[in-house]
């Protein structure tokens, strides 16, 4: 064997163990980004609180932003297809989530459900904590077998629509034109939603062409988990002191 092709097979893991850091760096970074970028800015609730009538494209593009920025959701999303391979399993389990959260949002509003948005918003941090633990081996150590998978992303669907629901409850929308505005609302998550998974599917496919990947999955998903907690930490202690 030649000097360049053993400095070829020491390079190579190397080089695999710095492009995980980076690539969790750089999760760390957007995700960070996003959590700082949460919520709804001034002039979106200036629009929200003044809104009368139908307005479809304000709306979408609201949805669309609360999306992108909603770091909970994008986290769960995350952990759900990080061990998907298959394009078609990808679509299974996204459709789920996406029926879970868009039902509750159009009902949660129309039919007025009252649910404390802190607590919501602590068993949507639980369910990222659920899926870094089920990433992680977690249910089949402890019970000899995982959940229903399929099941589990439907129901947990269900908690981030009321989640969003919540968000647009707080700004009392009139009746006039609020089916066509919910619509519009629900349309724009979505398109956020396809745009954030787009870019965190693309990261991971090419993660998964270097070695670091299965080396760095156990801390990926401890992360996830870690996440989790810290954020439901945070919202139940918001709900105490509520």
């Amino acid at each position: 064997m030649t000097d360049k092709q053993q400095l070829t097979i020491r390079k190579k893991p190397i080089n695999d163990r710095l492009f995980g850091r980076v690539l969790l760096l750089a999760l760390t970074i957007l995700f960070s980004s996003f959590a700082i970028a949460h919520g709804v800015d001034e002039q979106t609730r200036l629009f929200l609180q003044s809104n009368t009538g139908a307005n479809f494209i304000p709306f979408m593009y609201i949805g669309a932003k609360h999306m992108i920025t909603g770091y909970d959701h994008l986290l769960f999303l995350c952990g759900v297809i990080f061990f998907l391979f298959r394009t078609r399993d990808i679509l299974i389990y996204v459709s789920l989530f996406t029926l879970g959260h868009s039902t509750t949002l159009l009902l949660g509003v129309l039919m007025e459900v009252q649910l404390n948005a802190y607590l919501i918003d602590a068993v949507i941090a639980l369910s990222i904590v659920y899926k870094g633990f089920d990433n992680l081996g977690g249910f089949r150590k402890l019970l000899g077998k995982s959940p229903n998978s399929k099941l589990v992303v439907f129901i947990f669907g269900l908690f981030h629509g009321f989640g969003l629901a919540t968000k647009l409850q707080e700004f009392q929308l009139p009746q006039d034109g609020l089916l066509s505005n919910l619509i519009a609302f629900n349309v724009g998550v979505e398109l956020g939603q396809f745009a954030a998974l787009a870019m965190i599917l693309i990261a991971i496919s090419a993660w998964r062409r270097h070695s670091s990947f299965m080396r760095f999955a156990t801390v990926s998903n401890t992360l996830l988990m870690s996440s989790g907690f810290l954020l439901m930490a945070l919202q139940l202690s918001l709900y105490f002191q509520s």
